[in-house]
């Protein structure tokens, strides 16, 4: 699996680098204000704000507590001294009818001939909004007296400052007193004139009739009885708390709902709640509401092609998604009391499962080689084929004459952050959360749930469908030793993988697909790299712990060759790994050797028949021409090639990397994978389409990039083929959606995958890396598939070395991304 460590140790790398880099970097802490006088000033501003009168309960929030608003007592105050200005020949009539309506009461309303209403309600109208413009212009002069009194405060504070060296740098000077003077002077005038401006509009306003516009009869409000605060829910905790008797009521199926309540009392962001219609009776609520059904009605189906076209580009749906959640319909109708009391809790429960989907549910504690069988059918049927190219899984495949075309299940059992980024995103760098190790460390005792659900949504059967469909004849399946088992010490989780890498053997039965199993991660770490689990030291083979992890990965491939020499599995299980990418370059050489000659032997005398694959360890393949010459049977040599992490390949445009491909590349995968003149039989099981380094999280969770310049901490160079004077190369470019390629780009990006396809089919064949990704579009065989830019089957390529590169077809295109 490709990675910033592999690339460096493999052309003169320190694997330090990063480790330096990250505890280097300093910790960001984000500053902190406080500013108490500017805070309560905003509150008070907002108080007294309209948008308060509009949102605030009837009750001011000091009332509901016992005491008075000093906003809302100097209000009442001047309401005093008006009414006291009153001429003492106004009718006791009218003085109670005033009484009234400032208590929130409504007199019947009469009407003229014509279904007008009286002048007194328009003279109350005018009344209520003389009021309400009054209270405007209190607050503003409130406000401007206090930020003017605050100015003057703190220019007193610093006239006071008891420090001699810089108190004459802070003083306000007389010139500068006297224009904040006329500032606020001016600011005073502004504040008339729009009170004067709001005057006027107001006469221009036209009165609303209050009577039915259909019947033209008069629409005569109700009166209601005087309200009585005890009555009244003030508090916002009670009501979230659900203590309410109303939100009781409700809860319990009866009772008035808490919605007519808080319109009927003030509580849906009116203090006049009580005198407006009902809302089903306001014309303008209807006029809304059908604005409302015209904009859905537009909006969910744009959103639901939007949400298709989405899905077709980005691999993964939403984890959090409950409905992609499994059914588990097989455990209806059996009883927990058909697992052993032993058993319950336990990996062997499949009550305790996330997903039972396809599993067989029965109860069993059988194993073999020490490996549960719990899941399986007792069934099974070997007569699928994947294409009409290739045999049934019941007859020999003809490695050697016909290529192998395959993808990897790569981030799936075996964790990787670039492939899912979303399980590493919430974390900060502080965290240090950048393998799986940190990962399950991290999350606990959660790790078990969190990890499962990954398994079960990240790969389904619809995955295998779609290999098959993209015509492809094998899958590459990515596991880790703690799939078996786990140590003292260690965080991972254990044994869940196994189930689930049972059940993706049997769907690539299913579909016809053959299966090379890929140990991932091996007791110690084989790399020191976070695909290996555990990122950091090398403990395979190495160090105080060397012996004992490599007696500990003998021990493992003694229990795995025993299970999958199952005869269920000779057909299916065509090529085992022996572990992946095992780092020659730091370990010796001859120790990696004879683990692997060690291990095949006892991997073969549990009975296997498949091909056992041996990585090239990043060396140089022809030195492989003269290493395991007395090797046992059967064995195959497994590389991987990127040119993305190999900065001399990097900088080339997109012609000259195709060519490099046609022309290097080939020369050098043939002559490998001939027994007389190389090793033998070849394989290579990584490779990509990406011609940039620039995925998230690619070189390591915190690394940068070589495309631009940011990958080494120590050196800029940007490596890419406009770094020399052309524009800057980009990584957002680089990683944009793919809906937005160019047809030019995506007929470069074909041709640059089916050249490796060529190549590697005059070996034994292929496996892309990888299938599927959350975000990397270009690491993505399902993405690149789906969106115009591999080939519709894997079978047919529309290009191979040998023809005419269709550089014509992407003339034109900027090498910078």
């Amino acid at each position: 699996m490709p990675s910033h460590s592999r690339s460096r140790a493999r052309y003169g790398g320190r694997d330090s680098d990063f480790e330096q880099e990250y505890s280097s970097r300093p910790l960001y802490r984000g500053d902190h204000y406080d500013d108490d006088d500017d805070d309560d000033d905003l509150e008070e501003d907002y108080r007294h704000s309209r948008r308060y009168r509009r949102e605030r309960p009837h009750r001011s929030r000091h009332e509901s507590r016992g005491y008075e608003s000093p906003v809302e007592s100097s209000v009442d105050r001047r309401r005093e001294r008006s009414k006291a200005k009153e001429s003492p020949a106004t009718s006791p009539i009218k003085k109670k009818d005033r009484q009234r309506d400032r208590d929130g009461h409504k007199r019947h309303r009469s009407y003229d001939q014509y279904g007008s209403p009286k002048r007194e309600i328009r003279d109350r109208s005018q009344r209520e909004r003389d009021n309400r413009r009054e209270r405007h212009r209190d607050a503003d002069a409130a406000r401007r007296h206090r930020r003017r009194e605050k100015d003057r405060r703190a220019a007193a504070r610093k006239h006071q400052s008891s420090d001699s060296t810089n108190s004459g740098s802070h003083l306000l000077s007389a010139d500068a007193l006297a224009k904040l003077g006329l500032q606020y002077e001016e600011e005073d005038r502004l504040g008339r004139s729009r009170a004067a401006d709001e005057v006027r509009r107001d006469k221009k306003r036209k009165k609303r009739p209050l009577m039915d516009e259909h019947t033209r009869e008069p629409h005569v409000l109700p009166e209601e009885p005087p309200r009585i605060s005890k009555g009244r829910v003030a508090s916002g905790a009670y009501l979230e708390e659900g203590r309410s008797p109303g939100m009781q009521f409700r809860r319990r199926g009866g009772g008035q709902p808490m919605g007519g309540r808080w319109h009927k009392e003030g509580w849906d962001g009116s203090t006049e709640g009580a005198d407006k219609q009902p809302i089903w009776k306001r014309r303008k609520w209807w006029i809304a509401l059908g604005v409302l059904i015209v904009l859905l009605a537009i909006i969910i189906p744009v959103s639901v092609v939007v949400s298709k076209k989405h899905k077709g580009n980005n691999d993964d749906s939403d984890p959090a998604d409950p409905s992609s959640s499994p059914s588990n319909s097989n455990l209806d109708g059996v009883s927990h009391d058909s697992i052993p009391e032993s058993a319950r809790g336990t990996v062997l429960d499949p009550f305790t499962w996330y997903d039972t989907t396809d599993f067989n549910v029965t109860y069993t504690d059988e194993t073999v080689g020490g490996l549960s069988i719990m899941g399986l059918n007792s069934t099974w049927d070997d007569s699928t084929r994947a294409n009409e190219n290739v045999p049934p899984l019941n007859e020999r495949f003809p490695y050697g004459e016909k290529p192998i075309r395959g993808v990897n299940l790569g981030g799936w059992l075996s964790i990787e952050p670039f492939i899912t980024p979303s399980l590493f995103d919430q974390y900060s760098e502080r965290d240090g959360i950048i393998d799986e190790w940190t990962l399950t460390q991290k999350l606990g005792s959660s790790a078990a749930s969190t990890l499962e659900e990954h398994y079960a949504k990240f790969i389904k059967e619809e995955d295998f469908a779609e290999i098959q469909e993209a015509g492809m004849d094998h899958v590459r399946i990515q596991y880790s030793y703690w799939a078996i088992k786990t140590y003292d010490g260690e965080p991972y989780v254990a044994k869940i993988a196994w189930r689930y890498l049972l059940r993706a053997i049997e769907y690539c039965r299913k579909y016809g697909l053959r299966v090379k199993l890929d140990l991932h991660g091996i007791p110690g770490s084989q790399n020191g790299w976070n695909h290996s689990g555990h990122q950091g030291q090398i403990r395979w083979l190495n160090g105080t712990d060397g012996d004992l992890n490599r007696k500990r990965s003998l021990e493992l491939h003694d229990q795995l060759s025993k299970f999958f020499a199952q005869d269920r599995y000779k057909n299916i299980i065509t090529i085992y790994g022996l572990v992946n990418e095992p780092l020659m370059l730091n370990l010796p050489v001859k120790d990696v050797l004879d683990w692997s000659t060690e291990a095949t032997k006892l991997i073969q005398k549990n009975g296997m028949k498949a091909y056992i694959a041996i990585h090239d360890g990043f060396l140089n393949l022809s030195k492989w021409k003269s290493m395991l010459k007395d090797r046992p049977p059967k064995m195959i040599l497994d590389t991987h090639q990127y040119t993305t992490f190999n900065t001399g390949q990097l900088v080339l445009n997109h012609t000259a990397k195709v060519e490099l491909i046609c022309s290097d590349w080939r020369g050098m995968i043939s002559e490998i994978n001939s027994t007389s003149k190389g090793w033998g039989p070849t394989i290579c099981s990584e490779w990509s389409q990406a011609d940039t380094d620039c995925a998230k999280f690619l070189n390591n969770v915190g690394r940068g990039t070589r495309w631009e310049g940011t990958f080494d901490p120590n050196d800029n160079t940007a490596y890419c083929p406009t770094a020399d004077g052309g524009p800057p190369c980009s990584c957002s470019d680089a990683n944009a959606d793919p809906s937005s390629y160019s047809s030019g780009y995506k007929k470069y990006l074909q041709t640059y995958a089916e050249a490796q396809m060529s190549v590697f089919e005059t070996a034994e064949g292929w496996f892309y890396w990888t299938w599927k990704t959350e975000s990397a579009a270009q690491w993505s065989y399902k993405t690149a598939w789906k969106n115009g830019f591999m080939p519709k089957k894997a079978y047919a390529p529309a290009f191979k070395c040998g023809d005419d590169i269709p550089s014509g077809d992407w003339k034109g295109l900027p090498d910078y991304y």
